[in-house]
């Protein structure tokens, strides 16, 4: 069976709650580290499908590895591999495919939830997903849609969080967060984060109730990756 690739781009921003969601469905997944400077593939041959994870990078910056990523997408794109994209990931793809990645009007960093974008043809899985749920962001950029792209959600701080084009889905939110996970980029990033203000929670209240708000969004996060594997292809 071939593997499904995730490209981590860096230590901290791993597959999180996706690995854990592959291996219970007996999905084999090979992590590509670009951070420890592991190399983008230049053929899809011995790929079912490519994941593209975050980090604090920008996809307009000039690093040799983004180019060759860009380059993978587009060619897997064009041979109907399926594509997933969380945040830097997801604006890899939009940029890709032909979409922007520009400043967002505000960084947007904490738990808040999204709404559906009703489209003519919005797919029949939003139905599925519970919009109360807070979802997890973490980004000062977002993109916009490349063509023929359908949104998918949205909310108060970002018009684009996400979008499907095919078997393409790209996110400008993090549906792959666990628990440890919020804690250590917390850590890691401390002295990045920006003052609480109404689009950046506090650490402390992005800990509040995490448990809880983790549950949820994994009950979220398993209605896209659920959709996501109906493409996949061994």
């Amino acid at each position: 069976m071939k593997p499904v690739l995730v490209f981590r781009h860096i230590a901290c921003e791993g597959p999180g709650y996706l690995a854990d969601f592959l291996v219970a469905r007996n999905i084999p997944f090979e992590i590509i580290r670009i951070d420890e400077g592991e190399t983008v593939p230049v053929n899809t041959d011995n790929v079912s499908g490519l994941v593209f994870m975050g980090g604090p990078m920008s996809v307009n910056d000039d690093l040799p590895w983004i180019q060759a990523e860009l380059e993978l997408i587009r060619k897997a794109h064009n041979q109907h591999i399926p594509l997933l994209g969380h945040c830097l990931g997801g604006q890899l793809i939009s940029k890709a495919l032909g979409g922007k990645v520009v400043r967002n009007e505000v960084t947007e960093i904490g738990w808040f939830p999204v709404g559906p974008v009703t489209h003519n043809n919005s797919p029949e899985w939003l139905n599925q997903l519970s919009f109360a749920a807070e979802i997890f962001h973490w980004h000062g950029e977002t993109f916009t849609l490349p063509e023929q792209a359908v949104p998918l959600f949205k909310n108060r701080f970002c018009v684009n969080q996400g979008f499907v084009l095919n078997n393409t889905y790209a996110l400008q939110c993090h549906v792959e967060m666990t628990a440890a996970a919020v804690k250590e980029w917390l850590d890691f990033y401390q002295n990045d984060l920006p003052a609480p203000c109404e689009s950046v929670q506090s650490s402390k209240e992005m800990l509040h109730n995490i448990d809880q708000r983790i549950a949820s969004l994994q009950k979220f996060a398993d209605v896209i990756y659920t959709q996501w594997l109906k493409t996949y292809t061994n």
